[in-house]
């Protein structure tokens, strides 16, 4: 082994982050650097590949070595993690040809899964693929290029998602993890794990995907070109990667069936891993990071991505540095419940359980006696039931829930914290160090080349505190109206869409 240092990066919605750890978990240095997500209309999500992406690792992987001093020769191994799964075509020379479509926050491509649908059948994908085509679905994105961006499609060498992407100008190399790829409605069989064009050969040649691998796995080591633009040394292992949302789980301790991440970001994710899956329209499934093991998925659109829109919209008198912490002190003023507000949190549609590309977001119940403090508590907790529906599909599923683990930034808003473990009746973990995808990286690098097991994350991340579930009958109103208020409004929700 190189060194004693382990290196993960991790690009998220809104900004790069990277960690150097060493071999007992430490962190000796970090990270960050921000971005934008683009929104050029309404239901499109994009990044640019090169100047967020690549640029955001460039800075991230020069910060930590200059903050921590230790010599690039010094990290034995480097695991990247990035937002996905989103798509962009890549030329020859590896250049990006369009910006990114991101992840199921990009609605755009519903036209293509409605023909898709229709022309393979939604029981055959659901069978082959394990997954139904929803928003989050990279084939029918890949289908909206070839039809509306025809020039770029046919000048594609490669189809990359995010982390793949990085991994290329890191290595040289096209790899993607199997996690990813089973994103790729319907190109991936989830059977053989493998690339599989059979049910719709039109959408993309599969020698144009990268090749399949596991994300423990060594993709290869750091170029000359990539050591001279980042600063890491040449030769320096990198492993295949995966999306953020598994690198956050591992972070938690998110290893073994039964295990349950609740992700609190830009959106707010889910993930529980299990020894057999059957298929579930209502979900997503993914190998997990490791042969043999399975993974059931689930994501709400827009959770951390909604505070920043109250942030941006409805508070622009308070200073950005602290406005999210004294929205939090006024939300807390305000009594469970947020004096019968409720609040649908599907600003940008809506992911699982419902899939509705459609759907719209609602603050329904308000009078004149309610103030800002409790139109934010309302969205917070308007997350919170959202998270339940998505408790009450795992267990519908079939999936074992044996642990909770609470991380990301939002773990720091006590009130989202714990109106989560109120409505669902959850009990959470939240571990020490809360930092999410590249922290996790980091323990996948050093598991890779040898240099840890999997049980010694637990000394890497011990649990700090947990969440108990109080419970409160208001909540349980609360739910029942707001599973009922999408129900009866799903229909003026649409009509507004073809308006």
């Amino acid at each position: 082994m190189r060194g004693n240092h382990f290196l993960g990066i991790d690009i998220g919605t809104f900004e790069a982050k990277g960690v150097l750890c060493d071999i007992s978990g430490n962190i000796v240095a970090s990270a960050v650097r921000p971005h934008k997500m683009s929104v050029p209309r309404p239901g499109w999500a994009e990044h640019c590949a090169e100047s967020d992406w690549w640029q955001g690792l460039i800075h991230v992987a020069q910060g930590v070595l200059a903050e921590s001093k230790v010599p690039a020769r010094d990290v034995a191994a480097i695991a990247v993690s990035a937002i996905g799964p989103c798509v962009v075509p890549v030329g020859k020379d590896d250049n990006p040809l369009t910006n990114a479509i991101l992840y199921g926050v990009d609605t755009r491509a519903h036209r293509e899964i409605d023909d898709l649908e229709k022309d393979i059948g939604t029981d055959r994908i659901l069978a082959f693929n394990g997954n139904a085509l929803t928003s989050q679905s990279i084939g029918p994105k890949l289908l909206w290029l070839r039809r509306n961006r025809p020039e770029a499609f046919a000048k594609a060498d490669r189809f990359a998602s995010s982390t793949p992407y990085l991994v290329r100008k890191l290595t040289g190399r096209w790899v993607m993890d199997h996690y990813t790829a089973a994103n790729f409605t319907p190109l991936y069989n989830s059977h053989t794990r493998s690339w599989d064009d059979s049910l719709a050969p039109e959408i993309v040649e599969i020698d144009r995907l990268p090749e399949l691998m596991w994300s423990s796995e060594i993709a290869g080591t750091v170029t000359a070109k990539a050591s001279q633009a980042t600063g890491l040394a040449e030769g320096t292992p990198v492993t295949v990667g995966t999306i953020d949302a598994a690198s956050e789980a591992v972070s938690v301790g998110v290893l073994d069936p039964g295990d349950l991440m609740v992700m609190y970001g830009s959106t707010m994710f889910f993930v529980t891993v299990a020894e057999e899956w059957q298929p579930n329209a209502k979900l997503w499934y993914a190998p997990w990071l490791f042969p043999d093991l399975h993974a059931y998925l689930a994501g709400l659109a827009t959770s951390g991505t909604l505070t920043h829109w109250f942030r941006d919209t409805l508070s622009r008198d308070l200073p950005a540095e602290n406005a999210f912490q004294i929205l939090a002190d006024e939300a807390s003023i305000s009594p469970k419940g947020a004096k019968g507000l409720i609040v649908l949190p599907y600003f940008s549609g809506e992911r699982t359980p419902i899939h509705d590309p459609h759907a719209k977001g609602c603050i329904f119940g308000l009078d004149l006696t309610h103030t800002r403090a409790d139109l934010f508590r309302a969205l917070l907790e308007g997350m919170a039931y959202g998270a339940r529906h998505v408790i009450e599909t795992f267990h519908e599923a079939g999936a074992r829930l044996d642990r909770a683990y609470a991380v990301g930034g939002g773990t720091k808003n006590e009130i989202w914290l714990q109106s989560v473990s109120d409505i669902s009746g959850l009990q959470q973990s939240v571990r020490s160090v809360t930092v999410g995808a590249s922290f996790g990286d980091a323990f996948l690098a050093a598991l890779a080349v040898g240099a840890v097991d999997r049980s010694e994350l637990a000394n890497w991340n011990p649990e700090s505190r947990l969440v108990h579930p109080t419970g409160n009958q208001v909540y349980e109103n609360g739910y029942s109206v707001f599973r009922d208020l999408y129900e009866q409004t799903r229909g003026l929700m649409h009509q507004l869409n073809a308006g």
